[in-house]
């Protein structure tokens, strides 16, 4: 076998709904044998390869570990799984977009089918869930206690056993841990902390003559950016470097602020030959 013979089941929902809380029984319903959740790769509650978004010290490094942005972190996990393929995989994380990162940066197929936590939870249980999120900044880990101690720079809580009686500790555990940065205040990006990140990634090519105007909306962690600007063409097209600096800013602004860029708008006011 190889990556992609692997078939890939998606699992999401946003943040604190309760997926690795579930991710354990729903992987068995579907007979899957291996997780991708948070930057780790799990099968019957032991860690086999990355290291934990839950380990970081805020917000934005949780995202990128997540993400696998970081390249030895990547490589371990691709490596990892190029090596021991499994036949099904499951991934978990907060919306399609967040999947698609990490199946291309993995080198995975897309997903053959998504699972919304609103088909295997009920409304009053998710509600719970984001409520306990909320007040005691708890998270789960679909491991057993042992394993994420090693893995884990945080508070543990406590470990919680269920839905499968008879299997074995690990296979059978979660976790419930505090993130350091969900009690060590987060990371705040204002608007004009991406705008200057806009400019300075219009700069740094040279075929930006005058940067007229920066526009910015968000969309709870979506980003959606337009910029009108002139450009000298210098032997290119006003297409091709119109799409080159579409590329540059979303892989920028992704990189530095972890959030989903949405769509980036090049409007070109002027052309100077």
């Amino acid at each position: 076998m190889s990556l992609s013979d692997i078939e890939v089941t998606a699992f999401i929902g946003p943040a604190g709904t309760g997926k690795s809380h579930r991710a354990t029984m729903i992987s068995r319903q579907n007979g899957i044998d291996v997780i991708i959740d948070d930057g780790l790769v799990i099968s019957r509650g032991r860690i086999l390869a990355g290291r934990s978004a839950k380990s970081e010290v805020n917000r934005l490094r949780a995202i990128k570990r997540a993400i696998f942005e970081y390249p030895e972190h990547r490589d371990e996990v691709a490596n990892y799984l190029a090596k021991n393929p499994p036949s099904k995989l499951m991934i978990l994380a907060t919306s399609s977009g967040m999947i698609d990162k990490i199946t291309a940066r993995l080198g995975l197929n897309h997903p053959v089918r998504t699972i919304n936590i609103t088909e295997v939870s009920t409304p009053e249980e998710i509600e719970a869930a984001l409520r306990e999120r909320k007040e005691k900044k708890q998270h789960v880990v679909p491991v057993a206690k042992a394993q994420i101690q090693h893995n884990f720079a945080g508070k543990l809580v406590s470990q919680i056993r269920g839905f499968f009686k008879g299997k074995s500790k690990d296979e059978n555990s979660n976790t419930i841990v505090k993130p350091l940065f969900s009690f060590n205040g987060r990371v705040t990006i204002g608007a004009d902390a991406i705008l200057e990140m806009c400019r300075k990634l219009l700069e740094l090519r040279n075929h930006v003559r005058k940067i007229r105007s920066i526009d910015i909306e968000t969309d709870e962690d979506r980003l959606s950016v337009s910029v009108e600007i002139d450009l000298n063409l210098s032997g290119h097209s006003a297409l091709s470097i119109a799409r080159t600096l579409q590329r540059k800013i979303r892989m920028g602004l992704s990189y530095f602020t972890g959030m989903d860029i949405r769509q980036v708008n090049i409007r070109v006011n002027e052309i100077f030959l």
